[in-house]
């Protein structure tokens, strides 16, 4: 659906195309319904996720940006510092700066989750 005049707009996830990012692997895909380059959003990074089983991405941590991970369907192991947890429906994960982190889908099923980032970028900003 189009924009309206204010940038406001709503849109159908089936509208938005699968994408690989980098350093996902083996079938993690996202949708990115509200960032940037998708919504013009100058605070907030918005996908849903779906990882395949085996899928999974590569251990990181982020600068300046927070994350929210609120898993919606199957199960997978969510590294936070090191540290293996199983993560599943309804779990919510929060990551602050500087906490490295990875996602796995261990189970036998799709993992399905929301990632929400802010700020939309992960450089430092001067002080």
């Amino acid at each position: 659906m189009a924009p309206e005049n204010n940038g406001a707009f709503i849109r159908n996830i089936a509208e938005v195309p699968w994408r690989e990012f980098p350093n996902h692997f083996g079938g993690a895909l996202s949708k990115p319904l509200v960032m940037p380059e998708t919504a013009g959003s100058r605070h907030i990074d918005y996908r849903i996720s779906m990882y395949q089983p085996m899928a999974h991405v590569a251990r990181h941590k982020h600068l300046v940006q927070e994350q929210i991970y609120h898993v919606l369907e199957g199960e997978g192991l969510m590294e936070i510092a090191g540290k293996n947890h199983v993560v599943r429906k309804h779990d919510v994960i929060f990551l602050p700066p500087g906490v490295e982190h990875a996602i796995s889908n261990s189970g036998l099923v799709d993992l399905v989750f929301l990632v929400i980032t802010s700020p939309v970028t992960d450089e430092e900003k001067p002080a």
